[in-house]
């Protein structure tokens, strides 16, 4: 292994930091090759231009099996990762404020690191929800906060099973897990047809608890930040500025999908 700098060569990959990857996930599926995370967004951004122009020839599918499948499929995923990660965490008595990272072969370590690696998996199979959509026609749905979410997560995914797959990475990834959880059940209920659509009265709720996860996130990051955690001094502030467009965008959306159209119907 050939070091320069902050650039090292790990088998055939040279890459800035390579040095300072985690041991023990370094050789992990789809983490190790840097190639991976371009090959892959490049390939859901071709989906994202292309796939619209393709599939409008045809008629919108309905795919409510599938599509029913893969979102109860999704909420039981996340709720392992979410499960592994708080008993794991509490078995180790990890702190919430600042937890600093450790490079342990532990069983309760390797539980942590091993669900850090399912929630990377977890938005590569994330994806599918945007092909759902091109392909049920949901045009609207195909938005760039979308678009944004799903490319972005990714590859921040990637930089915490890469690098971080342990220490206070494990708060923001717990948290998103867990609103996925509730994300995926009003999925899964929404294809049943119309019988359980007079249950699914919390859809603006959900978008709320979105919003609420984006706004704990960046006062826990800034936390972070400001009293000098040793965890990650390099993520947290990256991490706390990310959740900043997360705000405003799903704000927006927030207010112009229920405050504005509440309006409007009080006027008709």
């Amino acid at each position: 292994m050939a070091y320069d700098n902050n650039n090292t060569k790990i088998g055939s990959y040279s890459y800035p930091f390579a040095d300072l990857a985690d041991v023990r996930t370094r050789n992990w599926p789809l983490v190790e090759s840097p190639w991976n995370v371009p090959a892959l967004l490049a390939l859901y951004l071709l989906m994202v231009v292309y796939g619209p122009k393709w599939t409008a020839r045809f008629k919108p599918l309905q795919l409510r099996l599938p599509l029913f499948c893969h979102s109860l499929a999704m909420a039981f995923l996340n709720a392992y990762i979410c499960l592994e990660l708080f008993s794991a965490t509490r078995a180790l008595d990890y702190s919430f404020s600042c937890q600093p990272c450790r490079v342990s072969y532990s069983p309760h370590e390797m539980r942590i690191a091993a669900a850090f690696w399912w929630f990377y998996i977890s938005k590569v199979l994330e994806f599918a929800d945007t092909a759902f959509f091109i392909l049920r026609h949901k045009w609207t749905q195909l938005s760039f906060l979308h678009v944004y979410h799903h490319s972005t997560m990714f590859f921040f995914c990637w930089i915490f099973i890469k690098w971080l797959p342990t220490g206070s990475t494990y708060v923001p990834t717990m948290i998103n897990s867990f609103v996925h959880i509730i994300m995926y059940s009003y999925y899964a209920l929404s294809v049943l047809g119309p019988r359980t659509h007079k249950f699914l009265w919390w859809k603006r709720y959900l978008t709320g608890l979105q919003l609420l996860q984006f706004a704990i996130v960046l006062l826990w990051a800034s936390q972070l930040v400001l009293r000098g955690c040793e965890y990650g001094t390099w993520l947290a502030p990256i991490g706390a500025a990310y959740m900043v467009p997360f705000l405003y965008m799903f704000g927006s959306f927030y207010v112009q999908k229920y405050k504005v159209s509440t309006a409007a119907k009080k006027t008709e």
